[in-house]
């Protein structure tokens, strides 16, 4: 399980030598994620894509719920009113369910994916006035030894806590 770090910096060049000593420290570049505001030089810092910018996650797993419900509640429709000539039975039900939690998950991950993630809303305000936001996702047991080295070097950096648990894809 990873946990994941947010970190404030006064610069890109700041978020270059975390970034380092990061990789330094083995973790993987594809566990950094850095966000600043629109049209700041981030140069080859990897940057934050669409799953952490974006509510896209939370999105997808709320329409993955209301519409497999949706989905079972017309399945019982179905099968309390069925056609004429037709007998509708479970399979009906799973089918239904099935599709309504796909169309609810992509619906609502499209629409996840225009909307800013609620995670960062705390960070807004700082990123818009120039700061660089950055995501870092390690493993549980590297948590203090990669809070204290980012301390001990840079005492610039404002630590705004942990995520106490991220998925594993993104």
């Amino acid at each position: 399980m990873r946990r994941r770090l947010y970190f404030l910096l006064p610069s890109a060049a700041r978020a270059r030598q975390v970034v380092d000593e990061l990789l330094l420290a083995r973790i993987d570049d594809h566990h950094i994620h850095v966000t600043a505001k629109e049209g700041t030089p981030l140069g080859d810092l990897p940057q934050a894509n669409v799953l952490q910018r974006s509510d896209l996650i939370h999105g997808a797993e709320t329409g993955l719920g209301v519409g497999g419900a949706t989905g079972v509640l017309a399945g019982l429709v179905a099968i309390a009113f069925p056609p004429e000539g037709i007998m509708l039975g479970g399979g009906t039900l799973l089918v239904m369910a099935l599709a309504g939690a796909l169309i609810g998950a992509w619906v609502a991950g499209m629409i996840g994916a225009d909307i800013p993630n609620s995670q960062l809303k705390e960070f807004a305000s700082a990123v818009e006035n120039g700061q660089i936001l950055m995501m870092v996702d390690i493993p549980r047991d590297k948590v203090e030894t990669v809070t204290t080295m980012i301390k001990q070097h840079h005492p610039e950096a404002d630590m705004h806590g942990i995520e106490p648990r991220i998925p594993a894809f993104p």
